[in-house]
């Protein structure tokens, strides 16, 4: 079956290395795109809330972008995150992203207004009207306040085709059977949450975009490949391997404690910009033992 857009079966939400003063440390980013590359990722997404989008300013998202683009030189698929509470400022991020090169944009629920199931579907379709790119829908209620239904996202589907796929990042399973059911057959769901991408594979999802792959993305890779080939029992295998790690990246904010885990595997430092702030010294150690132990 063809699919609309095939960004890969992992899609890293990638952090934004940070230096003592709170700059982009590019020396830094340069080596976590090739490690991601070189570990499974089949594609980045720059400028997502991993990459702490909520302190960076549009001149730093595009400087950025345009270098992950150079880095990257066509050897995997650069996605942009575009969204915004604004339905005009997600158009223009869109136009933006279009401009840059970017090969499909990320753009979530409104947050924080409130949106109503009408309210997000012009938003969308304002976004899928004003730009011809690929369009990943972020739906994530536990950051936005707001669920996007299934019916909404179905709608968008049917009435856009540039509107290829949406990251799912809700813990009921049973709205993925209904997004399979009511979406046309090449519109794709990701998981948005790593410790919840084999269950919702098993119910039709496609991959993960991912925050754990920036530390353990071949035994992602090897998990999806196993499930996708059939070994069931393997697969599993090493989703119980790597659940300890999944939940552990989440013991504080994202992108706090896979900064630590990147920092303790000597890829990049560790800063994050406030008001997020690293860990403890006593979080640091379970996370590194649960990092360790798992690679």
């Amino acid at each position: 079956m063809e699919i609309r857009y095939n960004a890969g079966e992992i899609i890293t939400a990638m952090v934004t290395p940070f230096n003592e003063d709170l700059t982009i440390d590019y020396p830094a980013l340069e080596r976590l795109i090739n490690h991601l590359i070189e570990t499974g990722s089949d594609a980045v997404l720059v400028a997502g809330t991993t990459g702490e989008t909520p302190t960076l300013s549009h001149q730093e998202e595009a400087e950025m972008f345009y270098f992950v683009k150079k880095i990257v030189n066509g050897r995997i698929k650069v996605i942009m995150g575009a969204g915004s509470n604004s339905t005009q400022t997600a158009v223009e991020s869109s136009v933006k992203a279009k401009e840059l090169g970017a090969d499909a944009i990320l753009t979530v629920v409104p947050y924080y207004n409130k949106p109503s199931q009408k309210g997000m579907y012009e938003h969308f379709s304002e976004i899928a009207k004003s730009v011809d790119l690929p369009i990943i829908l972020y739906n994530i209620p536990g950051r936005t306040g707001v669920n996007m239904l299934p019916l909404t996202i179905a709608k968008l589907a049917d009435e856009f085709k540039n509107i290829a796929a949406v990251k799912q990042s809700n813990s009921d399973l049973d709205l993925i059977s209904d997004i399979k059911m009511m979406c046309p057959e090449d519109f794709i769901v990701y998981s948005g949450d790593d410790s919840l991408t084999l269950p919702m594979m098993s119910l039709g999802a496609h991959g993960v975009i991912s925050v754990a792959s920036h530390v353990a993305g071949n035994t992602m890779k090897e998990m999806i490949s196993a499930f996708k080939s059939g070994q069931i029992e393997e697969a599993q295998k090493l989703h119980i391997k790597l659940y300890p790690l999944f939940r552990k990246l989440f013991m504080a904010p994202n992108p706090v404690p896979v900064k630590a885990a990147l920092a303790h595997l000597g890829l990049i430092n560790e800063y994050v910009r406030k008001p997020l702030v690293v860990l403890d010294e006593t979080e640091k150690e379970e996370l590194f033992s649960v990092l360790d132990n798992v690679l």
